[in-house]
């Protein structure tokens, strides 16, 4: 299945929405305004709050993210490489292995799971905004787009 995140261009908090192809509503992501880790709530539809992304702290060398489950326990830590030529990204702490290899300019990534591909990013650069399309499963696609979100957080943290 692919959905579209796209980042609303007026937005105090840095809130998206997730459609299908369809353009149908799929996820809403709700950003705190003044937040200085980029919190985010990945939520359904219907606004139940599904996860929770937020940066770490402080960043040194090696940006990071978190991701909480909808009981705030965390489930996931998101985080690049010192020299990150290859625009990679890991994601430690999660049940299974997961890893984000990235193209040049990370305009496509692919997203493996136990090494096997999970699913796939493509970022699309429009007028004054980021968006995204991701393709993978269904059941699988709320984490996913909080993996999106958290490397959509993680590149706007390196950029300023």
């Amino acid at each position: 299945m692919k959905v579209y995140v796209k980042n609303k261009m007026f937005s105090w908090g840095g809130s998206s929405e997730v459609l299908d192809e369809n353009k149908n509503l799929v996820f809403v992501v709700k950003g705190k305004i003044l937040s200085p880790t980029r919190k985010k709530k990945v939520c359904d539809a219907n606004g139940n709050i599904l996860y929770t992304v937020r940066n770490k702290w402080f960043n040194w060398f090696v940006h990071s993210a978190y991701i909480y489950d909808s009981d705030n326990n965390k489930i996931a830590k998101v985080k690049d490489k010192f020299f990150n030529f290859k625009n990679e990204y890991f994601i430690t702490g999660y049940k299974d292995e997961i890893q984000i290899e990235g193209k040049f300019f990370s305009l496509e990534s692919r997203i493996l799971k136990n090494g096997e591909l999970f699913g796939t990013i493509r970022r699309n650069i429009t007028f004054f905004v980021d968006s995204f399309e991701l393709e993978a499963n269904e059941e699988d696609l709320p984490f996913l787009v909080s993996l999106v979100i958290a490397i959509d957080n993680i590149t706007d943290k390196k950029r300023k």
